[in-house]
């Protein structure tokens, strides 16, 4: 397999990009509304918090999710297969697989590369082969290797930063009304445009880097596992048992826009295009039909809670 720099770098690029304009639009309403000094400080305070505190949330969504770690005795080829993925990319530990009993197929990274939990639902282990699963995990242990998930984090907090002063500033302009009209202040134009409009560019724009670091880890995936095709078959199996299946439910007859600026995973297909041209011309070599976990395991069957949480 061939994995072309050009599309690497690209990516790279497109995400410091993208993480730049949040970063200007952020200090653009920030200083605005609080001076230069305090949004230094506010933005030292962001990014010290991401630092010196990754791990506090993800002990927390685990537990919200009710999982439970698997071990070499539970899941041997899992476990395995995980830490083979972490050696090839160079992760000082190898993350930690945990189970959600969850029906609906899901796989999702937590923490640092020093530090991070890789979790399959239940849904997906009894939905995928060996050599799909093999290009999910690696697609999650491309996310860690490649810290998206820290970016992703300074990204929603720079955006959620922008939303609440967006909030304070038309609070602000707004009980200031009266002194605005009678020409007692004077406000320019551009300060109530950028202030109604900020959080919807600084969500667009966060979008959009989540689609970008999604390509990203696609292609750190199928570098890892060197199988293109299985990462694509997997998707095209998730499609259908999720994406489809809600847009039938609430568009019928209709399908989400491809692209959409609202997405936050790229389109399946241009996905699967892809990998498919990372595979190259070579026929790929056929799935392993087999599960990867034996259904006469011993796992919490999953239930639907009364608090929305699968458990």
């Amino acid at each position: 397999m061939n994995v072309s720099p050009r599309h690497q770098i690209l990516n790279i690029v497109q995400s410091v990009l993208l993480l730049a304009g949040m970063a200007g639009l952020g200090w653009v309403i920030l200083s605005t509304l609080a001076g230069p000094d305090l949004t230094v400080a506010i933005v030292a305070g962001t990014i010290g918090s991401l630092l010196f505190a990754p791990a506090i949330p993800s002990r927390v969504l685990l537990g919200a999710y009710r999982a439970r770690r698997l071990t070499g005795r539970e899941f041997p080829e899992g476990v395995a297969m995980l830490a083979e993925l972490a050696r090839r990319a160079g992760l000082p530990r190898v993350p930690e697989l945990y189970y959600v009993p969850s029906q609906l197929p899901n796989a999702f990274a937590m923490g640092r590369p020093e530090e991070s939990v890789v979790c399959v639902s239940d849904g997906l282990l009894r939905l995928l082969n060996r050599r799909e699963l093999a290009g999910v995990l690696a697609h999650e242990v491309a996310h860690i290797a490649n810290r998206d998930l820290w970016i992703m984090g300074l990204a929603d907090a720079l955006s959620r930063a922008v939303s609440l002063a967006s909030w304070i500033g038309q609070m602000l302009l707004v009980v200031n009304l009266p002194l605005i009209l009678a020409g007692v202040a004077h406000v320019p134009w551009t300060v109530p445009l950028v202030l109604i409009f900020s959080p919807t560019i600084m969500a667009l724009l966060q979008l959009a880097l989540s689609r970008t670091r999604e390509y990203d880890a696609d292609l750190g995936g199928a570098g890892l596992t060197g199988d293109p095709a299985g990462l694509a078959s997997a998707l095209v199996k998730l499609e259908r048992r999720t994406g489809r299946f809600w847009e039938e439910m609430f568009l019928p007859g209709r399908r989400i826009p491809e692209p959409s600026l609202l997405r936050t995973h790229p389109p399946t297909e241009e996905r699967v295009r892809r990998l498919q041209a990372l595979a190259g011309p070579t026929r790929p070599k056929p799935a392993d039909g087999s599960p990867p976990v034996p259904f006469d395991m011993r796992m919490e069957a999953p239930r639907f809670g009364p608090w929305g949480i699968y458990r």
